[in-house]
């Protein structure tokens, strides 16, 4: 089956994940993140990108991004994609691939999914057992929000501003939010989305995306296509 081509479309918020080859670590370091991180800073700001919120694990990444333009966001991958990788050789003294193939990436709706895809974002370390609380997490986004720290490389969404009329407020909202976390099903819909480039939110707003390209933005639904007859 033809590999289903990436969608990227300007003003919309993106749910991006990119992963190590072979499930292999990509940090080997503090300085490992610390560079990709910088990596990421410098090419959000060069290619009109904003990056809402991140999680730098062991051997994968997760990105929230809105990019102000339809080529903003593949040239930012591509440019901290490359990069990255000749500094981890170079660094670790290896030659050969580290990424899994190309970044994953899905739309989603912004005000059904953003505040929850931060949340899950947030939430990864805490999912793999490698933190207990995500504010004890060094190598993301949620310090940020929760007024923990103050980091250069996060741009915050509006529906974030509107969590409350002073940062304390935001914070504090925001950091309930994540601690009551997300349901099932929006952990499960979150991640099927993101694996298989499928828009993730309601029907008008997977309807209007559609409008706006040619690309097959949701997975064929299993049964008969609409329209034909039922043999009898």
């Amino acid at each position: 089956m033809a590999r289903l081509p990436r969608l990227t479309l300007a003003g919309y918020p993106h749910h991006i994940l990119q992963r190590g080859n072979n499930q292999q670590a990509i940090f080997s370091s503090v300085a490992d993140y610390q560079t990709l991180l910088a990596l990421l800073e410098e090419n959000a700001r060069k290619f009109g990108v904003a990056l809402h919120a991140y999680v730098l694990m062991g051997n994968h990444f997760h990105l929230l991004a809105t990019p102000a333009s339809a080529d903003g966001l593949p040239q930012m991958m591509q440019a901290v994609g490359r990069r990255y990788v000749r500094y981890f050789n170079d660094s670790q003294g290896r030659t050969g691939t580290l990424w899994e193939g190309r970044y994953r990436s899905t739309l989603i709706e912004a005000e059904r999914y953003l505040l929850p895809c931060m949340a899950y974002i947030d939430l990864s370390p805490v999912r793999a057992g490698v933190a207990g609380d995500p504010k004890d997490y060094p190598w993301s986004s949620h310090g940020h929000y929760a007024g923990l720290r103050a980091d250069r490389l996060v741009t915050p969404h509006p529906l974030f501003w509107a969590l409350g009329n002073t940062p304390f407020g935001r914070e504090v909202a925001y950091a309930e939010l994540v601690r009551e976390g997300i349901s099932s099903a929006q952990h499960d819909a979150l991640t099927r989305s993101v694996l298989g480039g499928w828009v993730l939110g309601g029907e008008g707003f997977v309807a209007d995306v559609q409008k706006r390209t040619e690309r097959r933005v949701q997975k064929n639904r299993a049964g008969r296509p609409p329209g034909r007859p039922v043999p009898r």
